[in-house]
């Protein structure tokens, strides 16, 4: 899992985004290579070492979610901080009887699968959060239910079984005006994950899901936020707020000619607008260039970067975007709402940092042709800017 186009690759590219994104499933056996993702090793690690409170972590069972009392215990400390300690016989006994164990947010604090939920981030065009799920019976954890979301599931140990319901009410939402209908009858595929498996589930696609093959069972799900034409209305109306036809206050006590012109005025700009046949294209490039990234402090360069070819750096924005101004001689670099123009001659070194992938200055100057404190330099606006980070020092 190493860079945007791997995610291409093991769910079928342009392929996927034309007929399966946001439409159907789609199960990919084998497309993942785990090895490094993610194992119970660092499940163990981050359980012993995180104050991860609920639901950030949480077990569950036929829907309900287990009180905290039943495995853990309030630890206070000498300056009154409390939090729930695991008790890991406890614990274990649970999950024993059947409960399944959650993690959300796992990019956040676990290096690798960061790296896999930022690449899928870049290949999608959305915030991506992952969650890890672990469970060792055939009892539901959550029973039959939706997301609000789509999802990409890849599993990482033993086996899951996955029965899909599909969709009983189209492209359902957090705050619906209306909740979807239980579906009835047979699912409409009956799948079962083995380790390198990938599951592609749109939002809205009732499912239920269980360790029914004998073995335990961890999976990783990414999540990926959904943006939906009312985003696109909302949007709309942050650009128009430059019209004074927006700008003017509503005429509530008008006469109904005044009312009649105050709409239409509105009305003319709101549909001038969506008359753009660029209108997706605009808001896509807008939301991915304002998107705040994943902000990493670059320490200890406080103070700007030194001319250290062995600085190795990364993007923190990955949807930031490059456009060439040949006209100009120039380069834009947009990320984290800010546009940079650079000299032509970056384009190079820009280009490597979209790749998403952690590089050296040294490389980045010989991308370019560059000095290494020139890049320096142009990496140090970057990281004011919260679009680059430093990874690792030198020492």
């Amino acid at each position: 899992m190493r860079d945007a186009a791997s995610w291409a690759g093991r769910l079928g590219g342009d392929t996927f985004l034309a007929r399966t994104y946001h439409r159907s499933y789609a199960h990919i056996p084998g497309a993942a290579d785990t090895a490094g993702l993610f194992s119970w090793d660092d499940l163990n690690r981050i359980i012993a070492t995180q104050r991860l409170e609920p639901p950030r972590l949480r077990l569950s069972v036929d829907g309900e979610m287990i009180p905290t009392h039943r495995y853990a215990i309030p630890t206070t400390n000498r300056r009154a901080v409390t939090w729930s300690r695991i008790l890991p016989a406890d614990f274990h006994t649970q999950l024993k009887d059947g409960a399944s164990l959650v993690v959300d947010a796992v990019e956040k604090i676990h290096p690798a699968v960061g790296v896999a939920a930022e690449e899928l981030e870049r290949f999608l065009g959305t915030s991506v959060q992952a969650n890890v799920y672990a469970s060792w019976t055939e009892r539901e954890g959550f029973g039959l239910h939706w997301d609000d979301h789509d999802v990409v599931v890849v599993q990482l140990h033993g086996s899951k079984r996955w029965r899909l319901y599909g969709a009983t009410r189209e492209a359902p939402t957090f705050q619906d005006v209306e909740s979807p209908e239980k579906p009835e009858g047979d699912p409409v595929a009956d799948i079962v994950l083995a380790p390198g498996d990938v599951l592609y589930l749109p939002r809205g696609w009732w499912h239920a899901v269980t360790a029914d093959q004998g073995t335990e069972s961890l999976h990783l799900t990414f999540g990926m936020v959904p943006h939906t034409g009312a985003d696109l209305l909302l949007w709309l109306v942050d650009q128009l707020r430059t019209s004074l036809a927006l700008r003017k206050d509503i005429p509530r006590f008008g006469s109904p000619a005044e009312h009649s012109d105050f709409i239409d005025a509105l009305r003319r700009e709101v549909v001038g607008e969506l008359a753009d046949p660029r209108l997706v294209d605009r808001w896509a490039e807008s939301i991915d260039t304002t998107d705040l990234g994943h902000a990493i402090p670059s320490l200890p360069y406080v103070d700007g970067l030194p001319a250290r070819k062995e600085i190795t750096v990364k993007l923190t924005a990955p949807r930031s975007r490059l456009t060439p101004n040949p006209a100009q001689g120039t380069v834009t670099f947009s990320a984290v709402g800010t546009a940079w123009d650079f000299a032509e001659s970056a384009a190079s070194a820009l280009g490597a940092l979209l790749t998403n992938r952690p590089t050296t200055l040294g490389a980045l100057a010989d991308s370019a042709g560059l000095e290494v404190g020139d890049v320096a330099a142009l990496v140090s606006t970057l990281i004011e800017g919260h679009a680059v980070a430093v990874v690792r020092a030198a020492w």
